[in-house]
């Protein structure tokens, strides 16, 4: 099948963002496990794409498989307390479907957009001081390897804490085996006006305001632009007694983390209770998320280093500033999985949302990364980041003890390095 005959694009494929174009000749989609199975065992070079929204060419190669056409579906296992989820299903698909029949996840990424098994092989992330990143919920995988052997993999097997963030280096994932719990709802609610001050003198004491808790900025000013507060409702009815940090005032209308921004896009604000996955997310599943035509870099370092990092970041104001849609502030707990950003230590994360201004966002990153990294950042694997500071694989090994141990584990699951690309190549991670 040619990119032609694939139509995503037309002739042309991109990410969803525009900013980056494939440069693979051919996109193929299996029909079922067996023609994918089959299909990988004679292709040379070969990639797994799903909902398009990385920033860099982590999914690029000769020949793309898509999976949409294998049939989905959303098992729950009511009495393991887990989900099954086949195809190459979005998280709002899953999340909708899970709460009609009375079962949620613990967190959602800022996108319901993205794809389950592309967002747990890259340690995509929601946030919280007590929540872990969307791949620590992975009990199981499902996949195609690099000799076309289908393989499952449990908690029961030591390979899964290494195979879970795998970068498409192990294979393609046709299912994966999710934790789940009771259903549950969420309130949202938007303050602005909160002081830098009271941020960077005790953040711990402001993301505890809240289950989740985002800040907006752009780094400038003497004020946070936008405090975004997300907590769960008590099942007895009574009231959370956290309130939003002194300073910080609520806003009476519904807001867009971008500046500008429709605000009809992002989720039910104003402490509406609502079930948690029209809550947990920032943007709602119909609408077209963030701004749309942008680029996105994101570094996580452990949260003890968050006030130093903020202000090094104010600090670089006057030139990451002019590049901005908005940057986000937010924090992730610590897991065991081999290459997640928050491996064995409770993270904050640093988000930014850049304009479509490639060559000026890749100007300005080392610095960015030359503030960070010595605070110990690793950068979201599925964002711009640059080879040179925070990407060499010098900087990488350093960052994750397991390095070497993920990479003897890519090498076993695929020998022949069908799952090789130039961008797994230039990081040292095959």
């Amino acid at each position: 099948m040619t990119l032609a005959d694939a139509a995503v694009d037309g002739p042309t494929l991109t990410n969803w963002a525009g900013n980056l174009t494939y440069s693979a000749r051919a996109v193929h989609r299996p029909r079922s496990v067996e023609e994918l199975a089959d299909l990988v065992a004679r292709a040379p070079r070969l990639r797994a794409l799903g909902s398009r929204h990385c920033f860099n060419a982590i999914a690029d190669s000769d020949e793309l498989v898509v999976l949409d056409a294998l049939p989905a579906s959303v098992e729950v296992d009511t009495a393991a307390r887990q989900v099954r989820v086949v195809g190459p299903l979005r998280y709002g698909e899953v999340a909708a479907a899970l709460h009609a029949q009375g079962w949620a996840l613990a967190t959602m990424a800022s996108l319901p957009h993205i794809t389950v098994a592309g967002s747990t092989a890259t340690a995509t992330h929601g946030s919280g001081d007590g929540v872990q990143n969307l791949s620590a919920a992975v009990a199981g995988l499902e996949l195609v390897d690099g000799t076309g052997e289908r393989r499952t993999l449990t908690r029961a097997d030591a390979d899964l804490a290494g195979a879970v963030v795998h970068l498409g280096a192990i294979g393609v994932v046709t299912a994966l085996t999710l934790d789940v719990e009771p259903t549950y709802d969420v309130a949202q609610e938007v303050a602005t006006g909160l002081p830098w001050d009271l941020v960077l003198a005790d953040y711990d004491a402001v993301t505890a305001t809240a289950d989740s808790v985002s800040l907006f900025t752009d780094w400038s000013g003497d004020a946070v632009g936008q405090l975004w507060r997300k907590r769960r409702v008590r099942a007895d009815g009574t009231e959370d007694p956290r309130r939003a940090p002194a300073g910080a005032v609520p806003s009476t209308v519904a807001l867009h983390p971008v500046p500008g921004g429709d605000p009809q896009s992002p989720t039910e604000q104003l402490g509406v209770a609502g079930p948690w996955h029209e809550r947990l997310p920032h943007f709602r599943m119909e609408f077209t998320p963030s701004a749309g035509e942008e680029i996105q870099s994101e570094y996580l370092l452990p949260r003890a280093h968050a006030a130093e990092a903020m202000q090094r970041l104010r600090d670089l104001s006057p030139r990451i500033t002019p590049l901005l849609h908005v940057s986000e502030v937010r924090t992730v707990a610590a897991d065991d999985l081999w290459l997640s950003t928050a491996y064995r230590q409770d993270s904050v994360a640093l988000h930014f949302t850049w304009q479509r201004r490639q060559e000026e966002v890749e100007g300005v990153l080392p610095a960015v990364e030359e503030a960070l990294v010595p605070l110990g950042a690793r950068p979201h694997w599925g964002k711009v980041f640059t080879a040179e500071v925070a990407g060499s694989p010098a900087a990488l090994a350093a960052a994750y003890p397991r390095f070497d141990d993920a990479r003897a584990l890519f090498a076993r699951y695929d020998p022949q390095g069908r799952f090789h690309n130039a961008w797994l190549e230039r990081h040292g991670l095959v």
